[in-house]
């Protein structure tokens, strides 16, 4: 089995996304919302069987962990309540495509995060998600400000309460940055990958696994920059005064393989210990282009890793049993699916 553990609803009904643009319309107005609108199961099919779907099944993907869009999560705009309304909109949405092809696609679920905000909010989103829509994990923003870096380091305590809600429901989290407020952080381009560099370099300077040797992180697109640049995190966490990269983070943290070409798959491969390799396309996102030096689509990740160097054993483990592993919900999830 291939289980892709990044894919994000990025074409959810056109009713949708026309409803946020009216929600942040009405809160800037300082009026109520508009009522959230009807939207039929048939239309929901369409926007998923057209895309996603289909190229599961062209790319040979047999079930992908499915969360809402993430460029759309923009914690920075509105309000704490325009948050939680909109992560419950789109974790409903995406429970509904789970409801409707639950052998092929598995819910992880938005918070509703905001600048300033309490995290008491998202815990309680999460555990709805998790409790009552069957989700696996969740994603979780270092930088509600959109590029501004207003919260604590991961590492700081004010984080603890999420975390351990995280360790008690036994799900993951995927460190995953939303829009960019500013112009100088292209959104997929630069600010995403600044900011997985960015939360891995604050799990290097802090003792967040120390306390919490249960918490298990999955950072996204990669690493970042973290595998190029492998020396020099070592090299840092010694100058440092800190335990081994290895020991002190990689315990914990996990890489996914949404990396569009093979050179920088093959440098993952080799830098990053197999075990801490999830396999991960997050198809229909950043990056939907044809390349032509290959004449295949940039983001079919699956490619990549079957040309690797790869022998069998790891090559299945990065494609199935180290993202049952690191979510360990979606065995009963698939189970009760037929898979």
């Amino acid at each position: 089995m291939i289980i892709d553990c990044h894919g994000h609803y990025t074409t959810a009904p056109a009713a949708h996304t026309a409803w946020r643009e009216r929600q942040v319309a009405a809160w800037e107005a300082g009026n109520t919302p508009p009522p959230y609108p009807s939207i039929g199961d048939d239309e929901i099919r369409e926007t998923i069987e057209g895309s996603q779907l289909r190229l599961m099944d062209e790319r040979g993907i047999d079930v992908t962990l499915f969360s809402p869009r993430a460029s759309a999560m923009a914690h920075h705009v509105g309000d704490a309540a325009v948050s939680l309304e909109w992560a419950r909109r789109c974790n409903d949405l995406v429970h509904r495509v789970t409801t409707l092809h639950p052998d092929r696609f598995v819910g992880v679920c938005q918070l509703p995060q905001s600048p300033g905000a309490g995290i008491e909010g998202s815990i309680a989103e999460l555990r709805r998600c998790v409790e009552e829509l069957g989700f696996v994990g969740c994603n979780l923003n270092p930088d509600p400000s959109g590029g501004h870096w207003t919260s604590p380091p991961l590492t700081d305590e004010s984080w603890y309460p999420f975390y351990e809600a995280v360790i008690e429901l036994d799900v993951p989290a995927m460190v995953h940055v939303s829009a960019s407020a500013t112009p100088v952080f292209h959104a997929t381009g630069a600010y995403y990958i600044n900011a997985d560099t960015t939360a891995f370099m604050q799990l290097v300077q802090g003792n967040l696994f120390g306390d919490l040797p249960d918490l298990r992180l999955v950072i996204p697109h990669g690493g970042g920059a973290v595998p190029y640049h492998w020396g020099r995190y070592r090299g840092l966490a010694d100058m440092l005064e800190q335990p081994p990269v290895e020991t002190n983070v990689m315990g914990n943290v996990f890489f996914d393989t949404c990396v569009y070409h093979q050179p920088g798959i093959d440098l993952l491969l080799e830098v990053i210990d197999t075990r801490n390799v999830l396999f991960g396309s997050e198809m229909v996102g950043a990056v939907r282009g044809i390349d032509p030096r290959t004449a295949h689509h940039y983001d079919d990740t699956r490619r990549y890793v079957e040309a690797s160097s790869l022998d069998d054993d790891a090559r299945a483990a990065v494609f199935e049993h180290n993202v049952r592993r690191v979510y360990p919900r979606l065995d009963a999830v698939l189970q009760q699916a037929g898979r």
